[in-house]
């Protein structure tokens, strides 16, 4: 392999909808669910459980950096109630990206919303820059 310049990235990346599984707070969740013939996302890959093996993978095969998303329906599944175990859990992730020397890339927003948002509606900046505020909470220093 090539000599990299110092402090290259080189990393894999992923969408929590994609690889986590059973966020069932989402708007794609429920549209999978409605939509005759459209495939279900399920468990997944089941990332949300398994993220640690995964890092782990990404680390053994040589990469510095992991791209991954904080799933706002996980976060916030009803308007204005912030679950602190989810955001624990991503802080977990963070912290465990780091521990096998993985730079965290967060990812804040990767086209799912919560069931409840529309962008439509005339508080949704407010309510994405509230979820944002509480989102970057638990990233400190990464």
């Amino acid at each position: 392999m090539p000599q990299l310049p110092s402090g290259f990235l080189w990393g894999a990346a992923t969408a929590p909808h994609q690889v986590e599984g059973n966020n069932v707070n989402s708007d794609w969740w429920a549209l999978e669910q409605q939509m005759p013939g459209m495939q279900r996302s399920g468990d997944a890959v089941d990332s949300y459980h398994r993220f640690a093996e995964d890092m782990r993978l990404l680390a053994e095969a040589g990469l510095n950096a992991y791209r991954f998303g904080i799933e706002w329906a996980r976060i916030e599944p009803v308007p204005g109630e912030f679950s602190r175990a989810e955001l624990a859990h991503y802080r977990r992730m963070i912290d465990t990206a780091r521990d096998l020397g993985l730079t965290p890339v967060i990812t804040l927003h990767h086209f799912t919303n919560p069931r409840w948002f529309s962008w439509l509606a005339d508080d949704a900046v407010q309510r994405f820059e509230t979820y944002v505020r509480q989102a970057t909470g638990i990233l400190g220093e990464i």
